[in-house]
């Protein structure tokens, strides 16, 4: 699971890479440009054969890798080696065969759902490598953002690379498709972290299950999962809630359904939206609830703030929040029976931001098991 991945974005790609072949196509090792071979041309010499035994990435939330293991320990040249923006070694891995195969010999062509690093190259794994060196299309997110991560990787894309977010999905889709049908491996890839998952690819997905197209995922970096390690709140349950609605009214309905939400629970949000978000949550959790606010993870400036939700509000006004961030807030604790008095300050919460008095009523009253009647007359009364 993923960089944070915003609907707001504008960072597409421009709509002339929108068909581009081998845009991304690299650097060769003596600092040479290689011009990229077309769908389904032949692989470079030095591909070698998928290694056997190859340790499988661990498994993460919603079908999203836990942390990549870099590709480090491999018998790569020392002249060989990129750096990462951490300044960390990246290793080249030995580059695996992925082209125009289901992985059982068939031929037929089949999807990957690859996850690419969230801020530190090294989590790149070298199945991610292999497959974006040898896949016969690589469906991006931004294909500036994947021109820049093969040049940090020095890997060289062979195949064509297309353009694929949320703007042109629908479009974009069929397209694809007809390409696995043909017999290619499509890779796919967003800006950080899983596709689908907070990210686009879930169209192609979808339609590829509703064909029985072969679909494999090769797991990696995850800042739902890091976000949810370093909180130190529990991780026995949680559940990943993405960007919440913008809309006032809209936001406050989602939290007053998540308000008794008993497992741990992670969010995504852009840094300018910060304090806005952090005050919602205050309003509807209860200032003393605890959270963590995870930035940069992974990064040089990495941080992860810990404390109830109003001392995270104030952290937030104090100063300019900057780099992707993760929120990560403690579900319900278990309360004893509570009198309608108890929940009027809920219900005028979810009023100021939108909200009519009988859905926050609603809201509240099924939350805190009270009744809607006595709760709207303690409404009232209290007005």
């Amino acid at each position: 699971m993923n960089q944070p991945y915003d609907d707001s974005v504008s960072d597409v790609s421009d709509p002339s890479d929108d068909a581009t072949d081998g845009i991304a196509a690299g650097t060769a090792r003596d600092g040479t440009e290689q011009e990229p071979a077309g769908v389904g041309a032949d692989l470079q010499e030095d591909v070698q054969e998928e290694p056997q035994g190859q340790d499988e990435q661990g498994q993460g939330a919603q079908g999203q890798g836990a942390q990549g293991q870099g590709a480090q320990g491999q018998d790569a040249d020392p002249d060989d080696d990129a750096r990462s923006d951490t300044g960390a070694t990246v290793a080249r891995a030995p580059i695996t065969a992925y082209r125009g195969t289901a992985g059982d010999g068939s031929g037929r062509g089949r999807i990957v759902l690859a996850a690419t690093p969230i801020g530190n190259m090294g989590d790149a794994t070298e199945r991610l490598i292999g497959l974006l060196h040898s896949a016969d299309v690589v469906a991006a997110e931004d294909t500036r953002r994947l021109h820049r991560l093969v040049q940090a990787l020095g890997v060289t894309v062979t195949g064509r690379v297309i353009s694929y977010h949320e703007h042109n999905e629908a479009e974009r889709t069929p397209e694809l498709l007809d390409l696995v049908r043909d017999g290619a491996t499509l890779l796919m890839v967003t800006d950080a972290g899983m596709p689908s998952v907070s990210d686009p690819g879930y169209r192609l997905v979808e339609a590829a299950v509703a064909e029985g197209l072969d679909l494999t995922a090769v797991p990696g970096a995850s800042a739902v999962l890091a976000a949810l390690a370093l909180s130190g709140l529990p991780t026995d349950r949680f559940c990943f809630e993405g960007f919440l609605p913008r809309k006032p009214g809209v936001r406050a309905g989602r939290l007053a359904d998540l308000a008794s939400e008993r497992r741990t629970m992670v969010f995504f949000e852009a840094p300018h939206r910060l304090e806005p978000m952090l005050r919602s949550l205050q309003q509807a959790f209860g200032s003393d609830r605890r959270a963590a606010v995870a930035r940069e993870l992974t990064k040089v400036h990495e941080q992860v703030v810990r404390g109830p939700l109003l001392e995270l509000l104030q952290w937030a006004q104090a100063g300019e929040v900057r780099g992707e961030v993760a929120v990560v807030v403690s579900g319900a604790p278990e309360t004893a029976p509570t009198r309608p008095e108890d929940h009027v300050g809920s219900v005028n919460a979810l009023i100021q931001g939108g909200m009519r008095l009988k859905d926050a009523v609603a809201a509240v009253a099924a939350n805190g098991q009270v009744s809607k009647r006595e709760l709207y007359a303690a409404v009232i009364a209290a007005r």
